[in-house]
């Protein structure tokens, strides 16, 4: 049976528009911030083999784990009648697909019609709790992966309709907001089936046949698109280096080593020669890897190509096991996405020269994930705060680098806004602004970093806190300047100052200061070379010193020349 190209071309749009739908629900559903305001979550579709055919915005570096998840489902139910209409499948095993760290937890629903096996609905979102030693589930001492929480491996969340009332009774018991945990874990179960009940649709409109040829095209146009835009891209072999500064538990630094293969129909990404998994938590799982590759990959390809799996069918990556990028279990993963990103920087880093029009030079880099726990002043109960900080993005080939944003992992992620946060958390927010840290300078500057001041305002407050780029800034290109430094300091009511580049429950006392402070991004080219309006502009905006000014641009404002008898 062929289709014809109209009747596809709907298809197509409506399968892609189930991910939509299925992000707008698990957003009105779900009980945390971290998902519904941070956005800490991915959705979407598969065909019945595991292939991606649609996904929802929300976090970039999920890209690898909705697909993989299904395909490792198929691995622990291989035979027909072993996954029925009704069920509804969990995992967040790091070490299988679909894996990060435990905190992501999956949801999938098998969509069946008239019997058949027809797709997958998946839903991947961050829980604040999913129980271990440390508030949060992140923890920057962990030495193996049963500190962090509790492992769902591939179970029946539902059988044939079901609820496996046990499982939610062991998760109630297991965990620190046990009402939010579980409230978000049906937040997570009704997107999955508003997908789920849009496929339907989709095929008793058009029939089965018709949707699954649509599905095999979508894969098909993908692989095409990406093969036209890697063409584009000059052939050859790129190789760069970097560096993760901790493992949390002292040791480090640990090299993330990459050659990038290009040719006419492939791209190789070979992480061979990165250092060893760690003790500390600083550690990535495989999966975690391809997602990363697969967001630069996407990012110098098809941007704005809604992703599906033929996307990525040019793309082959290579890491041995054992790695900080291919960590084996036990290894603990709570801080995964600190190599995950590190790994993107460098594949990007290697990539910038071939194509400075799509890559801007380094940026943040670190997630900066904080978490402040407590009990909240007003009502005596538990509160877990965690969310990613912004911070700078570095500077491209003809324009500066964006401030404030968040790092490459996170794609369509948001703050939590300040009014929430003070109503939901023990906390003030002092300051939230741009700093003017040094770095960053070139005729196109890097994007500006954040300084962020959380003022405690219950009696007493435990901040865990990981970050990199604590030592090696944001790379630049072509003469441009690095950039500056993430870090955290507590400011004590003695007026000493400790700085963290990763610690776990640090104990703040009541109206103590905790300050966050997010790199500003690498800048390009020379930096005598910047127009003197942008150089006025950013002494202006506060973005740079006149000190700054001097030193990396050579400019002095005209009154301050006149003072010193200049012309």
């Amino acid at each position: 049976m062929s289709t014809d190209p109209f009747t596809q071309e709907i298809v197509k749009d409506a399968l892609i528009a189930v991910g939509f739908e299925m992000f707008d629900a698990m957003i009105r559903t779900s009980m945390s911030p971290v998902i519904y305001e941070t956005t800490d979550f991915a959705v979407g579709v598969t065909d019945a083999r595991g292939n991606l055919i649609a996904q929802g915005n929300g976090v970039t570096v999920f890209l690898a784990t909705l697909d993989t998840a299904v395909q490792s489902t198929l691995l622990h139910y291989p035979s027909p009648g072993d996954v029925s209409p009704g069920d509804v499948l969990m995992t967040n095993m790091p070490y299988e697909g679909g894996g990060t760290h435990l905190s992501d937890v999956v949801i999938i629903v098998p969509v069946f019609v008239g019997g058949r096996l027809i797709a997958w609905t998946v839903n991947k979102a961050h829980w604040t709790e999913v129980g271990g030693a440390q508030a949060g589930s992140v923890s920057t001492e962990a030495t193996e992966i049963y500190q962090e929480g509790l492992q769902f491996p591939f179970i029946k969340l539902y059988e044939k309709g079901r609820i496996n009332d046990a499982i939610v009774a062991v998760i109630r018991a297991n965990v620190r907001l046990p009402d939010s945990t579980i409230g978000d874990l049906h937040a997570g179960v009704a997107a999955a089936r508003v997908g789920a009940r849009r496929v339907e649709d989709i095929v008793e409109k058009y029939g089965v046949d018709t949707v699954a040829e649509a599905m095999e095209s979508l894969l098909d146009y993908g692989e095409r698109m990406t093969l036209e835009e890697l063409a584009k891209i000059p052939h050859g072999v790129y190789e760069a280096e970097d560096i993760l500064e901790s493992d949390g538990l002292g040791h480090g630094p640990f090299h993330i080593r990459v050659k990038v293969t290009v040719k006419n129909d492939k791209v190789t990404a070979d992480f061979t020669g990165t250092d060893p998994q760690a003790a500390g938590p600083i550690n990535c799982s495989f999966t975690g890897l391809v997602t990363g590759v697969r967001s630069v990959f996407k990012a110098v390809t098809t941007p704005d190509l809604e992703a599906n799996g033929g996307c990525f069918r040019p793309l082959e990556i290579i890491c041995p096991p054992g790695t900080v990028l291919s960590a084996q279990a036990p290894a603990p993963v709570s801080l995964y996405y600190e190599p995950l990103t590190a790994a993107m920087d460098v594949m990007w880093q290697a990539l910038a020269a071939a194509v400075p029009d799509r890559l801007p030079a380094g940026h943040q880099r670190s997630v900066n994930a904080t978490y402040v726990a407590g009990l909240h002043p007003d009502t005596g109960d538990l509160f877990v705060l965690g969310e990613p900080l912004v911070g700078g993005w570095g500077a491209g080939l003809t324009h500066d680098g964006d401030s404030g944003q968040f790092c490459c992992a996170n794609g369509e992620t948001y703050n939590i806004p300040i009014e929430l946060l003070e109503s939901r958390y023990g906390l003030k927010v002092e300051q939230y602004a741009f700093h003017d840290d040094d770095g960053g300078a070139g005729q196109f500057r890097g994007g500006k970093g954040v300084v962020l001041d959380y003022r405690v305002t219950s009696d007493e407050a435990y901040l865990t806190y990981a970050t990199s780029r604590s030592a090696r800034p944001p790379w630049a290109l072509r003469g441009g300047r690095t950039g500056s430094l993430n870090k955290s300091q507590v400011l004590r009511s003695d007026g000493s100052i400790e700085t963290y580049e990763m610690c776990t429950r640090v104990r703040v006392a009541k109206g103590e200061v905790i300050r966050l402070t997010t790199a500003t991004g690498g800048g390009f080219g020379d930096p005598k070379q910047r127009h003197r309006h942008l150089i006025q502009a950013d002494l202006k905006n506060g973005f740079i010193t006149a000190e700054q000014a001097a030193r990396d641009y050579g400019f002095v404002p005209a009154a301050r020349a006149a003072a010193r008898g200049g012309v």
